[in-house]
């Protein structure tokens, strides 16, 4: 596993990561991967950068959890990277070329992961990787 359990550690590691980056110091592997996906998402700069990376993001408040996001960006990069599930390398070929844009085509399958990840969840089974692929054969 390439992060602890702990969110504060996750979260920790993302604030440094992306101080790492902005102070132009070498990086990771790992910690340039973060830094590109927080890069795309000036939204949340702010969240990165602010004193309480201790905070609870709620749905019901309406607070998308910027954590969370990234997070899934990161997970479908890794899935595109070792083309697990088998096909997803070449969903994600397509689809970025059809919407000519790598990040909108990630925001898209982030979609499909995060109900495919609720189904395992809410039903206490491991995802599903044939219905996720079906779900991202449909984009």
């Amino acid at each position: 596993m390439i992060f602890g359990q702990d969110r504060n550690e996750l979260r920790q590691m993302y604030a440094d990561a992306w101080q790492k980056h902005c102070d132009k110091l070498p990086l990771s592997p790992l910690e340039a991967q973060i830094a590109d996906v927080i890069a795309m998402h000036p939204e949340y700069h702010g969240d990165i950068r602010g004193d309480d990376l201790n905070r609870d993001y709620t749905p019901d408040g309406g607070q998308t959890n910027p954590f969370l996001h990234m997070g899934l960006h990161l997970g479908i990069r890794e899935q595109v990277a070792t083309n697990r599930p088998a096909g997803i390398a070449a969903i994600h070929a397509t689809l970025a070329a059809r919407l000519g844009d790598l990040h909108a085509a990630e925001h898209e399958m982030i979609e499909c992961l995060a109900e495919t990840l609720w189904d395992a969840q809410s039903s206490n089974q491991p995802p599903d990787e044939t219905k996720y692929l079906e779900r991202l054969r449909h984009l």
